[in-house]
C-alpha cells in the first residue's frame, strides 16, 4: 500500500508535500522513479485485463443476448460498490472492477451487435485502432525514463503505427482510398 501511494504521490507531486493534481505536475519533466514505473506497469496490466473482461461481456451478449437495462444497472451498482470499498482491499476491488467490466461489455453488446449487422469491418477497424493506441501508450509508459518521453512517445508512436498499419492494409486490400479517408 505504501509503495503504491509513494509512486502515486511522486508521479503527481510538483511540490513536496502536495497530494493533489495540478497543472504544474503536468509540466514536470523530471525522471520517473522505478516505483512509478512499476506502478504504471500494474495500472496498464489492470486496464488490459479489464478490457479483456469487457470484450468477454460483449461476446456473451452476442452469443446469448444478455445485455440490456439490467446489466447497465448492475454495472453502475458494482461501480458504486467499488468506489465505496476501502483502498486496502485489493482483491475485492479487483474482482469488482472485473465484474463491472463484464457487465459494461454486456451493456454495450447491443450496440456492437448492431454494428456487426450493419458492417462487420467497423468492429475490426475500431478494435485494431484501439489496440494499437493502447499498446503504444502502454509501451511508452513502461519504457519511458523521463516524463516528456512518456507524453510524446505515446502520442507519436500511436499515430505513426496507425499510419503504418493503414498503409499496410491499403496496399493489401485496395489502393490509397483508405489513406485519403483517414
Amino acid at each position: 500500500k505504501n509503495e503504491t501511494m509513494d509512486a502515486f504521490s511522486s508521479f503527481f507531486d510538483s511540490q513536496p508535500g502536495s497530494r493533489s493534481w495540478s497543472y504544474d505536475s503536468l509540466k514536470n519533466f523530471r525522471q520517473i522513479s522505478p516505483a512509478v514505473q512499476n506502478h504504471l506497469k500494474r495500472v496498464y496490466l489492470t486496464l488490459c485485463c479489464a478490457l479483456v473482461a469487457s470484450a468477454f461481456g460483449a461476446y456473451l451478449h452476442v452469443l446469448w443476448n444478455i445485455g440490456g437495462i439490467l446489466t447497465t444497472i448492475g454495472c453502475i451498482g458494482t461501480m458504486i460498490w467499488l468506489l465505496s470499498c476501502p483502498p486496502y482491499e485489493h482483491q475485492k476491488r479487483l474482482s469488482l472492477l472485473f465484474v463491472s467490466a463484464v457487465l459494461e461489455g454486456a451493456s454495450v453488446g447491443p450496440l456492437i451487435k448492431v454494428a456487426i449487422d450493419v458492417d462487420p469491418s467497423i468492429l475490426i477497424t475500431a478494435f485494431v485502432g484501439t489496440a494499437i493506441a493502447f499498446v503504444c501508450f502502454s509501451a511508452a509508459a513502461m519504457l519511458a525514463r523521463r516524463r516528456e518521453y512518456l507524453y510524446l512517445g505515446g502520442l507519436l508512436s500511436s499515430g505513426l503505427s496507425m499510419l503504418m498499419w493503414l498503409q499496410f492494409a491499403s496496399s493489401i486490400f485496395g489502393g490509397s482510398a483508405s489513406i485519403f479517408k483517414f
